[in-house]
């Protein structure tokens, strides 16, 4: 396995088991559905919640994190624009560790996120920039690294963060 190999879903899976994540809070994205959610389902680990809507979410991982509960919430980054108010509140106001997971369906592997040809995968890091949401793109398999200091930092932190991973699984 090369470093520069795309990331594939088993690495994500245990990089998030390795930082006390127990509950994924999700609404099915074509990005991550075959690499990383469908092996989520039988994955002993983690605790899946299927939600109906992104906002929703938000909310239960913010929740969580009352309840000395570590939860990720994984779904596809035009759910991610859609739940922009829920994070604000909950996550930047209220200041609690939202830690969300977002697929950019369809973005073009190896182009920066806000140089790619869709307009909504241009401006999502823009957005989180403008909210102080510290964010990282996975792509590749070094890119594995920034999952768990991401995590950690927005438990210690007490702040959302945002992993965007930049290719279909």
């Amino acid at each position: 396995m090369n470093d520069a190999d795309p990331i594939t879903g088993a690495v994500i899976l245990d990089a998030i088991a390795s930082c006390g994540i127990e509950y994924i809070v999700s609404v099915p994205d074509i990005t991550t559905s075959e690499g990383l959610l469908w092996p989520l389902v039988t994955d002993k680990r983690f605790r899946l919640v299927r939600v109906c809507k992104e906002d929703e979410g938000v909310s239960i991982c913010a929740a969580m994190s009352l309840c000395d509960k570590r939860a990720l919430l994984l779904i596809q980054y035009t759910g991610l624009l859609d739940s922009i108010n829920a994070l604000r509140s909950a996550g930047c106001e209220y200041k609690l560790p939202v830690c969300v997971m977002a697929g950019l369906l369809q973005k073009e592997p190896g182009v920066a996120p806000t140089k790619s040809k869709s307009f909504g995968i241009r401006i999502v890091e823009p957005i989180l920039d403008a909210m102080s949401v510290p964010h990282d793109l996975l792509e590749q398999m070094s890119d594995v690294r920034f999952i768990r200091p991401a995590i950690d930092k927005a438990y210690a932190d007490s702040y959302p963060t945002a992993l965007l991973i930049g290719r279909q699984m």
